[in-house]
């Protein structure tokens, strides 16, 4: 009833709240007071209540991955409808909803395809950081702010397209399942639906931060037999014992090169090998690192932007599969709810990905606590 009242009362008018405001790059962000406006037809504005700080987040401000600035950034959010523009349908207000960077428009090429998942109408692979009328829905300082990714949740109020949210449980926990609108779902797919790891193989997986984490998750729930998990950061490689990795490997303790490492201790190289940092170096360390014959690599980490991945032909003319993977597969508004209300069922857990909690005033502390490795999903509350 609560929030019905203060949809009522913020509903068709400008709503000025906190959000962190990333003016350039290699910075801090700027906690400020921003104006958000009503959405428009077809479009959300939410109230946001968590927000998971994802790694293409810090390829942004770190200068590798280029968006329009002045931006609001994040992906990773849950919260609860404010008000919806016209001809919006799927939801309505005080609606508990994911914010997914992938939307599913359910026209376009992408969507009607059977296999298809990356929507024509995102906003990743070449952001604009605008609507899709063209003009945003920010204003800070009488400046208009650049939108990240079709979601922006670093911010106590967003807008986006239908496309782009999910509707969900009404029981689901929102400080949690925020994780499902990227980390989680994009990892988890990638083993289950993309690669489609099968009972008894073996993984290697380069990463082991959120995403790769995930990955683990789903490769052990295919039934894998051995998962093998690289990071150069010990505490992440302990962590990921918990979670189902079999043999841990820290590159800097090999004077050989890690996919030799692998191929090793595997005998031909692993079924299915797994790139989950987004460094050139280590796709092609991922791809040398499986069976010759019939290994299937996937590539799921974010290159610095123009990057070009370069290896030997010969790598795939012997048989090897090299795929890419945007959200693990996954049609958003049609499978998200499915993972949702498996974690609803206890089928999947995203407790053991979240390591730390802190309040949104605090997000350049959990950009911190990435950069250190220290955490694997920083979770923030608003």
């Amino acid at each position: 009833m609560e929030q019905e009242k203060c949809s009522m009362e913020t509903t068709g008018k400008v709503i000025t709240c906190k959000a962190a405001v990333t003016w350039t790059i290699d910075a801090p962000m700027s906690i400020e007071d921003v104006e958000v406006d009503p959405p428009k037809a077809g479009e959300v504005r939410i109230k946001i209540i968590s927000s998971g700080i994802c790694g293409s987040d810090n390829h942004v401000l770190e200068g590798d991955f280029k968006v329009p600035l002045p931006v609001i950034l994040g992906h990773e959010g849950a919260g609860i409808v404010e008000s919806i523009g016209e001809g919006v349908s799927s939801v309505k207000p005080g609606d508990k909803v994911l914010t997914v960077f992938l939307p599913q428009c359910r026209k376009c090429d992408s969507c009607l395809h059977a296999k298809g998942n990356c929507c024509l109408k995102e906003d990743v692979r070449h952001p604009v950081g605008l609507m899709l009328d063209g003009t945003s829905r920010f204003t800070c300082r009488g400046r208009k702010l650049h939108n990240a990714f079709g979601t922006s949740t670093f911010t106590e109020y967003t807008v986006m397209h239908e496309i782009s949210v999910v509707k969900l449980d009404e029981a689901a926990p929102l400080e949690k399942v925020c994780l499902l609108a990227c980390g989680f779902t994009t990892g988890y797919g990638s083993a289950i639906n993309k690669a489609r790891v099968t009972p008894g193989s073996t993984c290697v997986v380069f990463g082991l931060g959120g995403v790769g984490s995930s990955v683990v998750l789903g490769c052990k729930a295919a039934g894998a037999a051995r998962i093998i998990g690289i990071d150069i950061n010990e505490e992440k490689l302990a962590r990921a014992k918990a979670l189902g990795v079999t043999d841990c490997l820290n590159p800097r303790n090999f004077k050989k090169p890690i996919q030799q490492v692998v191929v090793e201790m595997t005998g031909f190289g692993a079924d299915f090998s797994f790139e989950a940092i987004g460094t050139i170096d280590t796709m092609v360390a991922a791809l040398e690192s499986c069976n010759s014959s019939y290994g299937v690599c996937v590539i799921i980490g974010v290159a610095p932007e123009k990057s070009q991945l370069a290896f030997n032909p010969m790598q795939l003319l012997s048989g090897r599969t090299l795929k890419g993977c945007f959200l693990g597969d996954f049609k958003t508004r049609d499978h998200v709810p499915l993972l949702v209300d498996d974690y609803m069922k206890n089928k999947i857990n995203l407790d053991p990905l979240i390591t730390h909690r802190l309040p949104f005033l605090k997000v350049n502390e959990g950009f911190d606590l990435l950069r250190s490795g220290k955490s694997v999903r920083c979770v923030l509350s608003f």
